[in-house]
């Protein structure tokens, strides 16, 4: 018996003896007179067990049977056992027509070792910064390097924009984290959206400077207004966005936390997808995003847009895309990657000696070049030189790779011991005993 129950046989010895009366008694123990009067009446007949609930010790009427709880548990076993609780759930819902609760799901995950509940951490303190209000005033930019394709390829970046006060993202994949990467990427977003007031990044060097040379710290002139900044960082210097770099991971921890949720979200839907390129990736996203949009997007505290919209003066391809500067020779060649090119022109060869002519390189290859009055001008491939330009670390392994797919391993690997290694379905890997 309950202590509420063994506190009723006082109340109700102190009844029988008349000692006091329904009304005080209700008022004891918190019933009404009519409950009083039944359970005194119970309690003359059978005693002290009247005063048990009856109700105790039965199966209740709404437990769910274990042939329902199973079946889910095996499901999640066989198709989703690496998923969090929640995910599981939203796909037992969504492909299983499965009822049963989220709270369920996770008390029978946790039951057969499917889930361990984490700990609560002890919480940093970081101070709290509201959302914008209105969408396209703050848009949040960063790469998440990662094994999207959990070795079915490749480990690979994903860049993300983020609309800061709706939370609505555009994605890509991309082989490693590059400024044509984030050309691409712009322009998928600016073709979609407008051009947004400001966008929030770190401090890669791909955004800022961040080893000025002597040439970097001279004001920018007339002639060069873009003196001292990256390629990222000049084409939106051109369309007018200002770029705020964070000191920070924390301070633009709402791209921070997306890359989080997408590492887990996304990868999962990929290996239930097939999917195993980073082409089917990107051919995947829309769909993706649009249910991502769906459930996590929040409505902004005004319904003003303030994305600038393109006018036909913006040409993105000339924006979004390298630009460097070269002298045309006596023969109207110059050099750009490792090429010689040469300016097809029918105009008196001597009238563009000397000439300064922009490169501009676009994210899918294509290269075209203009003169300094803005005309574009024909040209063609003369000569192409060895290879001899340096590279960063972050495209080391990306060159690596693409070395080893094009040599496909034909030569045998000098380790004769571990030269089957090679032989493995992922072929991006380390040999043992490799240096």
């Amino acid at each position: 018996m309950s202590n509420a129950e063994l506190n009723q046989i006082e109340v109700m010895e102190r009844l029988v003896r008349k000692e006091i009366k329904q009304k005080k008694a209700a008022e004891i123990l918190g019933l009404s007179v009519r409950q009083i009067r039944r359970k005194l009446y119970e309690y003359k007949i059978n005693g002290a067990k009247s005063l048990v609930h009856k109700a105790r010790g039965k199966i209740g009427n709404h437990v769910i049977k274990q042939k329902i709880l199973d079946e889910a548990i095996n499901i999640v076993k066989e198709k989703y056992w690496d998923f969090g609780p929640t995910l599981a759930h939203e796909k037992l819902v969504e492909n299983h027509e499965c009822k049963l609760s989220l709270t369920t799901i996770r008390k029978e995950m946790v039951s057969v070792g499917l889930w361990k509940p984490n700990r609560r951490r002890k919480a940093h303190i970081h101070q709290l910064r509201e959302r914008r209000a209105c969408f396209g005033e703050l848009v949040q930019l960063d790469g998440s390097p990662h094994d999207w394709f959990e070795g079915r390829a490749p480990k690979c970046n994903l860049n993300v924009f983020i609309d800061d006060a709706t939370g609505i993202p555009v994605l890509e994949f991309g082989a490693v984290e590059t400024a044509q990467d984030y050309f691409k990427l712009a322009e998928q977003y600016f073709l979609e959206h407008g051009l947004p007031l400001a966008i929030y990044t770190d401090k890669h060097s791909i955004f800022r400077v961040n080893t000025p040379t002597n040439l970097d710290y001279i004001k920018p002139s007339k002639n060069n207004q873009f003196e001292g900044l990256t390629q990222f960082g000049r084409a939106m210097k051109e369309l007018n966005i200002e770029l705020i770099f964070a000191s920070t991971a924390q301070a633009k921890g709402r791209v921070e936390r997306i890359n989080q949720t997408l590492q887990d979200r996304l990868v999962k839907e990929m290996r239930l997808n097939n999917i195993s390129s980073i082409k089917e990736a990107n051919n995947f996203l829309p769909q993706f995003t649009k249910q991502f949009v769906q459930k996590f997007s929040v409505k902004p505290r005004s319904s003003v847009d303030m994305h600038r919209k393109l006018n036909k003066n913006i040409n993105l391809r000339k924006i979004l895309c390298i630009k460097e500067n070269r002298v045309l020779s006596k023969n109207l060649t110059f050099q750009y990657q490792n090429t010689i090119f040469q300016i097809k022109t029918q105009r008196s060869a001597y009238t563009l000696r000397k000439t300064v002519v922009t490169i501009c390189e676009r994210y899918d290859g294509s290269i075209t070049v203009w003169d300094n009055k803005n005309k574009q001008l024909e040209y063609t491939t003369i000569k192409q030189l060895p290879n001899t330009r340096e590279t960063n670390s972050k495209k080391l392994n990306q060159l690596v790779d693409d070395i080893l797919i094009k040599e496909n391993y034909k030569k045998r690997n000098p380790w004769q011991s571990d030269f089957e290694e090679l032989e493995q379905p992922n072929l991006f890997f380390k040999p043992i005993g490799a240096v």
